[in-house]
């Protein structure tokens, strides 16, 4: 299995410096610019090498094209944890790792077949990783122990501040309901964040300027923009659930498991549920994806470009 460590010690040192660690060069420690100078050794992929790596990766068990698509990409996990300095100062190759570890995620998870950008795909599993580093070294967010309680968290916060700068009153039940919980949940959450003493708005540290709010609002679309796309959102759900009284059986499960989950079935899974092969499968979705899209351009029009 790929590791999910990525170690600086095993990789060459023979690279001159690269534009990367001239930009933190003079911040960090010795260690973490030679990590930079190494990995900048490696060869960037195109898109269809990338692709052809994790096919064979996914289908074959190739260890070693994981490997070489994780290394490849070691620089876009620096490239992501720049973005997050600033809110974690006290050591940025903490933000590295743990963005080492989002991508070795990325690799074991991507589907190749199913067009998306591998980079495009793995900055997701890079920032989520960040972020759960930065929520799980932050003392108020010590409270979030699951993920549904991290995500109820930062949902809620978005959600709340962007209701009130529509000029929306704001208050337990509309919560719930935009956010498709109970109205008990929201209200624990609300207790859990101020029965801390340390509130979003007070500073990592002592001498750290950046606060929890910060991160947040940092990492969040303009409200006009998260609105509209929680409206999207919702219609096209709604959409595909007409859709769903259609569906045969395999259909409504490549669905329902691999198109609207947020963590896939594989084509694997899905073919030994029904005793297929995984190319049936994949030729089953791609007849799905027609199939949806024809309904979809049927029953929002006004979304069609």
């Amino acid at each position: 299995m790929l590791s999910n460590e990525i170690s600086a010690e095993r990789l060459p040192t023979h690279y001159p410096l690269t534009s990367t660690a001239q930009q933190v060069s003079t911040f960090y420690s010795p260690e973490l610019v030679q990590y930079l100078r190494e990995i900048g050794s490696y060869k960037v992929l195109s898109r269809d090498e990338s692709e052809q790596l994790a096919i064979r990766y996914q289908q074959n068990g190739d260890e070693e094209a994981g490997r070489e698509l994780i290394l490849a990409n070691l620089r876009l996990v620096v490239k992501i944890a720049l973005g997050y300095q600033k809110y974690w100062a006290n050591n940025f190759i903490d933000l590295v790792q743990e963005g080492n570890i989002g991508l070795v995620r990325a690799v074991k998870k991507f589907d190749p077949y199913r067009g998306i950008k591998f980079s495009y795909y793995a900055s997701y599993w890079i920032k989520a990783h960040i972020l759960k580093f930065i929520v799980d070294n932050w003392r108020l967010v010590k409270i979030c122990t699951t993920q549904a309680m991290r995500k109820l968290f930062f949902n809620l916060n978005k959600e709340r501040n962007s209701l009130e700068m529509q000029g929306i009153k704001v208050d337990n039940e509309l919560l719930a309901k935009r956010l498709k919980v109970k109205p008990h949940e929201i209200e624990d959450a609300g207790k859990r964040i101020n029965f801390s003493d340390q509130s979003l708005d007070a500073p990592i540290s002592q001498d750290n300027k950046y606060t929890l709010q910060g991160i947040i609002a940092a990492d969040n679309a303009a409200p006009e923009e998260l609105t509209a796309r929680q409206e999207i959102q919702t219609r096209v759900r709604e959409a595909l659930s007409a859709a769903d009284s259609g569906l045969n059986d395999r259909e409504r499960c490549i669905l329902q498991t691999r198109l609207l989950n947020d963590e896939p079935a594989t084509l694997q899974e899905i073919a030994q549920k029904f005793k297929l092969s995984r190319e049936r499968i994949r030729q089953l979705e791609q007849q799905l994806l027609k199939k949806l899209k024809v309904f979809m351009l049927q029953a929002m029009p006004d979304l069609a470009y």
